[in-house]
């Protein structure tokens, strides 16, 4: 289960993050809601899944998860560029998350 609520709130700091870019900087209500409310679910998901994972495992998961999705989301919504230089980035970054999850085991 520590595993899921991980899962989650790094899906939730992919939500976070681009809502943040959408809030232009705080200055749209509404994005800046879905940041807030995007970041206390995110941070309460982890905190619990830390009471049963290791810190180092649920924190590298958990920032690996936002930032592959924060950079899928740029590519795939937002236009920005997808070269094979930041696409091999973003490979080491989830074979990184691979390896965090087997050694934990």
């Amino acid at each position: 289960m520590a595993w899921i609520a991980l899962v989650v709130a790094g899906l939730l700091e992919v939500v976070w993050a681009t809502a943040m870019k959408q809030s232009e900087g705080f200055t749209r209500l509404g994005p800046s809601v879905v940041t807030l409310a995007g970041m206390l679910l995110s941070f309460g998901l982890l905190s619990w899944s830390m009471r049963v994972l290791p810190l180092g495992t649920a924190y590298t998961v958990w920032t690996g998860i936002g930032a592959v999705g924060a950079f899928a989301v740029g590519v795939l919504a937002l236009g920005e560029a997808a070269s094979p230089l930041r696409l091999a980035a973003a490979g080491l970054i989830v074979a990184g998350i691979v390896l965090m999850k087997v050694a934990s085991e």
